[in-house]
């Protein structure tokens, strides 16, 4: 069992006396259900129901008003309502009637914890089915970040460095390869779990990949409201790791014969259960940032490791020393990204990039964020401040005074101009810092 970060985001919400019930998000085998059983040991009546179970199941569907459910529960599972209670409601997705019941558990039963958990909900319930408005409360679960990595590999040294603004320079190389390893790996809890066990055994952890993406194909069934629509995501999962950090279209998506209708289809249903994103450009030269859904998507896949494992990728990790080395540079661009949706719990997070496309001078910037009054791009390359090109046009448009640039070496501030001759200031952070771009921002901007 990990130390996951959003223990503290259950703590907070099991705190606050206005809380509402809590909807858990996340992909099949993130570590929802592991999450809450380690969560479940600071009260004192622990209740775990899973409603693949049709035991479990069939105590939403006898029609009882809240009262005489939560006694039907605390009967069937042969416990006494002592203390401070948590009910956890799991895969919850598979009844309707319980989703109803989170409303009641709000007005009427204050008293009790209640977490429901699913990864499928959206994709299974039928349209007359939602989750009570105003009624509850999500949060969004994702495989282990870095700093989730280093924790759960016992690093704790390189945990207290890696969490010190200015980082020094001394432990760059060892937070660098760590890095590495943590792309290499990704951040699947059942894959870390096997490479703590046997830290130079690659080879055994593809087994696990691939259960899990068997297990991901198991559940197209599941959502797919046609067999046409089974094949097309059956195709979509297979293809998405190959065409992750890339622009894509959707016609033809993976070389197949597909139209983009369905490929559209597909790729949303899978957003909703949390196996890929969708990054849209913007053009926004000022906050807000606006999605631009006409023009291409990056392709997001749920972990880097599904990559690595599918496209043939791990031996590539063993002499490396730059992961702008690796798959002309997506994988650094993929890996960032995770980062950065990462970075709140509380928020499906909606990730941007930057683009100009214009005849003669187009540009585009991977990825933007806002801080502050500003739009602040950040660029994944390597090379001198000299070659980012985009990174200047963006800046000559939006007179934005502060940049990030996420490469391989050590932290560095470069006061500096584009090519046109505007002044910036360039903030160079190593890849492992992308989830500290905020305090970094906030370090030199004071």
């Amino acid at each position: 069992m990990f130390n996951r970060s959003i223990l503290k985001q259950l703590q907070v919400w099991a705190d606050n006396p206005d809380r509402k019930p809590l909807v858990l998000r996340g992909a099949r085998q993130v570590g929802k259900t592991t999450t809450v059983e380690m969560f479940s040991k600071n009260f004192d009546t622990y209740i775990y129901l899973n409603l693949e179970n049709i035991d479990d199941k069939k105590i939403f569907e006898q029609n009882l008003n809240i009262k005489n459910l939560i006694s039907s529960i605390f009967l069937y599972k042969q416990k006494e309502k002592k203390g401070r209670c948590l009910i956890f409601i799991d895969e919850i997705q598979y009844s309707s009637e319980a989703i109803k019941m989170l409303r009641y558990f709000f007005e009427d039963a204050k008293e009790l914890f209640v977490i429901a958990a699913g990864s499928l909900l959206e994709t299974l319930l039928d349209n007359k089915t939602s989750f009570p408005v105003g009624r509850v409360e999500y949060l969004f679960m994702h495989p282990l970040t870095f700093q989730e990595f280093l924790a759960a590999t016992n690093n704790s040294k390189a945990l207290e460095v890696y969490n010190t603004v200015p980082f020094p320079d001394y432990a760059h190389t060892t937070l660098l390869n760590l890095f590495h390893k943590y792309t290499l790996l990704g951040g699947m809890p059942e894959v870390i779990k096997k490479h703590i066990k046997d830290p130079e055994d690659i080879v055994s952890l593809n087994s696990i990949y691939n259960n899990l993406l068997t297990s991901y194909l198991d559940d197209v069934e599941k959502y797919a409201k046609n067999q046409t629509m089974v094949n097309v995501i059956r195709h979509v999962i297979h293809q998405a790791p190959y065409e992750s950090g890339k622009r894509i279209k959707f016609q033809g998506f993976g070389n197949s014969n597909y139209k983009s209708r369905e490929i559209g289809e597909a790729l949303r249903t899978l957003e909703k259960t949390m196996l890929t994103k969708l990054i849209y450009p913007s053009t926004s030269a000022s906050l807000p940032i606006i999605s631009d859904y006409k023009k291409s998507p990056k392709l997001q896949f749920l972990d880097t490791g599904f990559i690595n494992y599918l496209a043939g990728l791990q031996q590539a990790y063993y002499s490396l020393s730059d992961l702008n080395a690796i798959y002309k540079g997506l994988i650094a661009e993929h890996i960032v990204g995770q980062e950065l949706i990462f970075l709140d719990l509380s928020l499906n997070r909606s990730l941007n990039f930057w683009v100009r496309e214009k005849r003669q001078s187009s540009a585009e910037v991977d990825f933007i964020i806002p801080y502050k009054n500003y739009i602040i791009p950040i660029e994944v390359k390597a090379g001198a401040t000299g070659t980012l090109k985009s990174l200047h046009q963006f800046i000559e448009e939006t007179k934005v005074p502060y940049a990030i640039r996420l490469y391989a070496g050590t932290v560095k501030l470069d006061k500096t101009k584009t090519i046109q001759g505007t002044p910036f200031t360039l903030i160079n952070l190593p890849y492992f810092l992308t989830s500290k771009i905020k305090e970094y921002l906030n370090f030199y901007i004071k």
